[in-house]
């Protein structure tokens, strides 16, 4: 909402909410402080929001500069010493042990996390020995405040509400239709209980309630400033025009000397929409390659699906290969070639499902009786 309003400053001060995007149900994203006081809320159906405040204005949805945005925030955070690990746009976790000496203590390393994201976000930190109470204490903090839970993080999370947990809305009305609402009410119930009505997703956020899941800050790698724009004098909607701009990106980006021959596995294709607002796709190729034509047909299709003509497009390489290419051996050692594969494999889901999507199933207590207790998903770092 904040990225949109960036180019429309004005509306931040009237009653405007975030329109749905073209094909989705006609539901409303964020609203500001105004249409929240004539009551809309984010969520609402959009005559309903429309019959309470005639006057609300609707934001067109800018999702390239909203990634583009939050990019340059995670790259201040890095540039201020912080290993990052983007959960999704608008929430970063982040460890300060390495460099708390630094900056002479927690408090300290939080407010210099505050000054790097920088004051126009209103951005909020919360701090503790676990992710979840960590997100708990930044949905409870205020705007340009880092609040620190020192100690019993169960204590501070019991009184929070359900929302908090990630677990799917229709489990969540079925708690609140048996009387619990609250985190500190989710905890105190059996765990086989929970896992028995409400599965591995009950489960795992009754440990969440709980405070018994720990987790670790995964860094992300460092990012590609690998990314070229096109601007058209005028609105353009033909294809044939656009397959022939994307063809000139694409020979723009595999000539540049950073990306150092090295294969691509990620692409994002980007465009500012004549009407206001902006356009976005991912690809996720099946095999990282170089090859023109290949990412050329693979990210044209993309085009079809643009909504309106477009003023510019942009193409970014968000993810390249490690190597160059692959020497083969004259004699291979049995089942190199098969992990050499199955390696590969696992790199292209994790980057179209994200650091999470590839997981090892790992034993733990193959005596119990409830099969979720059994074995744990364990994310594959390799």
């Amino acid at each position: 909402m904040r990225a949109a309003l960036r180019e429309r400053p004005a509306l931040a001060l009237r009653p405007a909410a975030l329109g749905p995007a073209a094909g989705e149900e006609p539901l409303l994203g964020p609203v500001t402080a105004a249409a929240e006081a004539a009551g809309v809320q984010p969520g609402m159906r959009l005559g309903e929001a429309l019959s309470l405040c005639p006057d609300l204005a609707l934001v067109e949805q800018d999702p390239a500069t909203a990634e583009h945005e939050w990019e340059e925030l995670l790259k201040r955070l890095e540039d201020s010493g912080f290993a990052v690990e983007a959960a999704a746009v608008g929430c970063v976790y982040f460890e300060t042990r390495g460099i708390e000496r630094l900056y002479g203590g927690l408090e300290p390393a939080l407010k210099r996390a505050l000054a790097a994201v920088g004051p126009a976000w209103e951005a909020r930190i919360g701090a503790a020995e676990r992710r979840f109470a960590a997100l708990a204490a930044a949905h409870v903090a205020r705007s340009g405040q880092a609040l620190i839970v020192s100690d019993r993080p169960r204590d501070f999370i019991a009184p929070l509400p359900l929302t908090l947990l990630p677990i799917d809305p229709q489990r969540r009305e079925e708690l609140e239709e048996l009387g619990v609402r609250r985190l500190g009410q989710l905890a105190g119930l059996p765990g086989a209980a929970v896992a028995e009505r409400l599965g591995p997703d009950g489960r795992r956020a009754w440990s969440l309630a709980r405070g018994e899941k720990r987790g670790k800050v995964r860094a992300r790698k460092v990012a590609n400033d690998l990314a070229e724009t096109l601007e058209f004098p005028e609105a353009v909607a033909n294809e044939l025009t656009l397959r022939r701009a994307l063809g000139s990106l694409l020979d723009r980006l595999l000539a540049q000397p950073e990306r150092r021959d090295r294969a691509v596995r990620k692409l994002a294709l980007s465009a500012k929409l004549v009407g206001g607002g902006s356009w976005r796709r991912t690809v996720t190729l099946r095999d990282a390659t170089a090859d023109r034509d290949r990412l050329r047909v693979a990210v044209g299709v993309k085009l079809a699906e643009l909504p309106a003509p477009v003023t510019r497009l942009g193409l970014e390489l968000v993810e390249l290969a490690q190597t160059v290419g692959r020497q083969l051996e004259l004699v291979q050692p049995e089942g190199l070639e098969l992990r050499a594969h199955l390696s590969e494999g696992l790199k292209q889901v994790r980057a179209g499902a994200g650091s999470g999507a590839v997981c090892s199933v790992l034993e733990v207590a193959p005596w119990s009786r409830i099969p979720e207790q059994r074995a744990l998903l364990v994310p594959r770092d390799d």
